[in-house]
């Protein structure tokens, strides 16, 4: 679709008055700054699944696919613009089977294995051209921090441990010889370490307090230089395993993780369709999505009762929309439409309301896989609604948060399912403006809203906003702009705002004083 039509299209939508119905007052209060969002909310995950990693980021470097050391060009490029603060790799359950020495040395020298981790099918060769030296120079091409996850599931003491000295120590030993005979001298810097995955199914079918024991001991032999030791991550699971692990591994454990993945079904076998789904499924994606809110409040009570003084945080890092498969050309391959940008916008705006508790998430995954930002064939790349939803809110890394409250707010019903119409965060950037975000979850109707703000006498407000005419718009390989933001402005009377909020929307914009 034409850019400039496709602005006007949405412009003409933002003026139409028969689609407005109700109006919702929005007060800021930017002279009460509350705690910083940490830039690590908007981690991304990049695991050895399907064409996640190879296609999808890594082609070698003898592809005709322009490339810088196997990583491709248009990616990588991409992938900056959403100033990425944050990669974990390589898993998920792919870490529990991985072994680190595979993928170090001369590539053409490294094992082919099976990979058993995509679907619980043996559907690829693992043939670890992408190990710790490629993934650090993917690190330092996006200018982002390491979050590495450890194999503990098949993996030993040892091993682990060697793999943390390998990687960070910065003396003569054995091991920081070989990484520099391998080509980096210098230690990689490691910001966290994740002491395996999911440990209470494919990392091991293990209980809390097993785990909880095999913790302690990974982690006392897991040693650094001061300067360079990883933040380490507990493994965990429900609140059974938030509370054990939050008694037991006090002052050993930096986080400890948490996965939640939406689906707009109520089972795991019928999740619910990437594209072509009614109404239905639109409301209950938006629904189990905000079910986010009371997992963190309920791990976050386990924490405050023991850890009074946050010193762990809760790290959420699988998250994102999980649909059916469709015989698609890799494993857990899934279209990307508007309903992903919406879901992964309110998710930032639960992350930003419990930031004191929740300091690092990892959307799954960065390409190609599940809720991705963009999806690529061949030579082919194509963006998706969720990594303009991403770059949209880059304002929001490290932004001060800011009280916001919401005055007759509407709701969006169908059936038996009611979901908040507007969803609203609020925050002072690092470049000194006051941001606000807007999602709208009415798929067919707009709303008026209206801000205000103390300590700010307010002129106007200009920044992008994204939406479409169908519930499922999306990006295609044929059509790769048929859904992208477009700039948006509005004027303050009375120092307030009066913004039309368009049906199915994301809205980001800086006020003006």
């Amino acid at each position: 679709m034409n850019i400039i039509k496709h602005s006007l299209a949405v412009l003409g939508m933002l003026a139409a008055p028969a689609f407005a119905a109700g109006e919702v007052s929005i007060s800021i209060d930017a002279g009460k700054p509350g705690p910083v969002i940490n830039k690590n909310v908007y981690g991304q995950f990049a695991e050895h699944l399907g064409a996640g990693v190879y296609e999808g980021l890594y082609v070698g470097p003898k592809s005709d696919i322009p490339n810088t050391r196997g990583w491709r060009n248009d990616v990588v490029g991409a992938l900056k613009e959403l100033h990425v603060p944050l990669v974990r790799w390589p898993g998920g359950c792919f870490a529990d089977t991985y072994h680190w020495r595979d993928g170090i040395g001369p590539q053409d020298e490294r094992p082919n294995v099976i990979n058993t981790n995509a679907a619980g099918v043996a559907e690829v060769n693992e043939i670890n051209a992408v190990g710790t030296h490629e993934f650090f120079d993917l690190i330092d091409m996006l200018g982002a921090e390491a979050y590495v996850n450890g194999n503990v599931g098949t993996g030993s003491v040892q091993e682990m441990s060697d793999w943390v000295e390998y990687m960070t120590s910065d003396g003569g030993s054995p091991l920081a010889r070989l990484r520099a005979q391998n080509g980096h001298e210098k230690p990689f810097k490691v910001a966290y370490f994740g002491i395996g995955n999911e440990l209470w199914g494919c990392g091991g079918n293990m209980k809390p307090d097993y785990y909880a024991n095999l913790y302690s001991n990974y982690e006392h032999f897991l040693r650094a230089p001061e300067k360079s030791r990883p933040k380490m991550i507990a493994s965990g699971g429900d609140t059974t395993w938030t509370d054990v692990l939050s008694k037991e591994l006090k002052g050993r454990t930096a986080g400890i993780s948490v996965h939640q993945y939406t689906i707009p079904g109520s089972s795991w076998e019928v999740k619910g369709k990437d594209l072509g789904f009614k109404e239905g499924e639109w409301i209950s994606t938006l629904a189990n999505t905000l079910k986010m809110d009371q997992i963190i409040k309920d791990h976050g009570a386990v924490l405050d009762k023991n850890d009074p003084d946050k010193k762990i945080g809760l790290m959420i890092d699988e998250w994102g929309t999980w649909y059916d498969e469709t015989g698609a050309r890799s494993a857990l391959f899934q279209q990307n439409s508007m309903r992903d940008a919406l879901v992964a916008a309110l998710n930032f705006h639960i992350f930003h309301e419990h930031t004191e508790r929740v300091p690092m998430t990892t959307i799954a995954q960065m390409v190609n896989v599940l809720q991705a930002m963009i999806l690529t064939d061949k030579e082919k790349m194509v963006l998706t609604p969720t990594y303009y939803a991403f770059q949209m809110y880059v304002p929001f890394q490290d932004a001060r948060s800011l009280p916001l409250a919401i005055k007759d707010n509407t709701s969006y019903t169908l059936g038996t399912t009611t979901v908040p119409g507007v969803s609203a965060s609020a925050a002072r950037a690092k470049d000194g403006k006051v941001y606000l975000a807007l999602v709208n979850t009415d798929p067919s109707k707009a709303v008026d809203v209206t801000v205000s703000v103390a300590d700010m006498k307010l002129k106007g407000a200009s920044g992008k906003v994204l939406t479409s005419a169908a519930m499922d718009a999306h990006n295609t390989f044929q059509q790769p702009q048929a859904i992208k933001p477009a700039a948006f402005s509005a004027r303050a009377a009375g120092g307030k705002l009066s913004i039309k909020l368009p049906a199915k929307a994301v809205m980001v914009l800086a006020l003006a004083e």
